[in-house]
């Protein structure tokens, strides 16, 4: 149980420090306003994620309750689809593009409202949530619904943790990224592994 949370954790953490819409979003944010507005939008991401989690434990429950099979080819699609991701980052060029001119200021009650209806309005998030999450089950005692919620929070936790750092941390994270272009690189690189790397385990 440990060792798998664990390993869920540390996943995390490589997709959330990884460039992506959500954290350069809220990194562009803190330098536009400041960091409580960023941190705003930290609150409103992670929010979203609650609304993801929930659907998933009660669709994904029912259907281990109804059919093993149905919820193999669920983790099965979730292998394919992350090993797409892979694929998807590994044909991109790893750099990480920062652009505040049409960042307009906003108040710390719309940043919240936005980061929120931004994630829980993302299908891309709920696929991910599918593929993600299944391969992930710890126990087979423990109701999979509980289970689901515990991956859900571990996710939330970590993300929010790395997002508000960046929130935190804004002047100086975009002041290292404009001076060293090969960050991007060794995210990218990092990310692919995470990637395949979860699409075996979830396989095996």
């Amino acid at each position: 149980m440990i060792e798998t949370l664990l390993s869920f954790a540390f996943a995390t953490f490589v997709l959330a420090i990884s460039p992506g819409p959500d954290n350069i979003f809220v990194l562009t944010q803190s330098i536009v306003n400041g960091k409580k507005y960023g941190l705003a939008t930290v609150f409103g991401l992670i929010s979203g994620c609650l609304v993801h989690t929930t659907l998933l434990a009660f669709g994904v429950s029912a259907v281990i309750k109804e059919s093993e099979n149905l919820f193999f080819a669920i983790k099965f699609f979730g292998a394919i689809y992350l090993l797409y991701l892979a694929y998807k980052v590994f044909k991109s060029d790893g750099k990480i593009t920062l652009s505040s001119e049409s960042s307009p200021l906003k108040t710390t009650k719309q940043l919240f409202k936005q980061g929120f209806i931004m994630n829980v309005l993302n299908p891309k998030v709920s696929i991910f949530f599918l593929a993600f999450f299944p391969g992930f089950l710890y126990s087979t005692t423990l109701n999979t619904v509980i289970q689901f919620y515990v991956l859900g929070f571990v996710f939330m936790l970590v993300s929010f943790i790395v997002f508000a750092l960046i929130a935190l941390l804004a002047g100086k994270i975009s002041s290292t990224i404009s001076e060293n272009a090969r960050i991007g690189f060794y995210l990218k690189y990092l990310q692919i592994v995470v990637f395949i790397g979860i699409a075996i385990f979830i396989l095996v």
